[in-house]
């Protein structure tokens, strides 16, 4: 239970981490293109990266610390971070078809899922 709550605790901390850095660089930039969102994902995949190798190759934190980060902050931050690594994963083990299936079908399965959801909201 004390690990359901540390993940539900770095989850709202990461959920306001999001909301924070990417209305701020949205402001910033004042623009068309969603350069908050783009700025998370990319500042999230970073930090997936680096939390990573820091657990896995360096052993510098508990698997259940590298839990909470990852599933708790980084689950709220942003989503983006465990797609992208999921992609690394494919192309470390030379499963470039794969990869490039996810990268794609992951982006336009993703946007129409998102026009239909839209559409379906409009008529409710």
């Amino acid at each position: 239970m004390q690990k359901l709550i540390a993940i539900a605790i770095a989850g709202a901390i990461g959920t306001l981490a999001r909301y924070w850095l990417g209305g701020l660089v949205q402001v910033r930039f004042n623009g068309s293109f969603p350069a908050g969102t783009f700025a998370v994902n990319v500042l999230g995949s970073f930090l997936f990266g680096v939390v990573w190798a820091l657990a896995e190759e360096r052993a510098v934190m508990s698997a259940e610390t590298r839990t909470v980060i990852l599933v708790g902050f980084m689950g709220a931050f942003t989503t983006f971070s465990t797609f992208m690594f999921d992609t690394n994963v494919l192309l470390r083990d030379s499963e470039w078809l794969l990869a490039l299936g996810n990268v794609v079908a992951s982006v336009i399965i993703g946007l129409a899922a998102l026009m239909v959801g839209i559409a379906i909201g409009r008529v409710f």
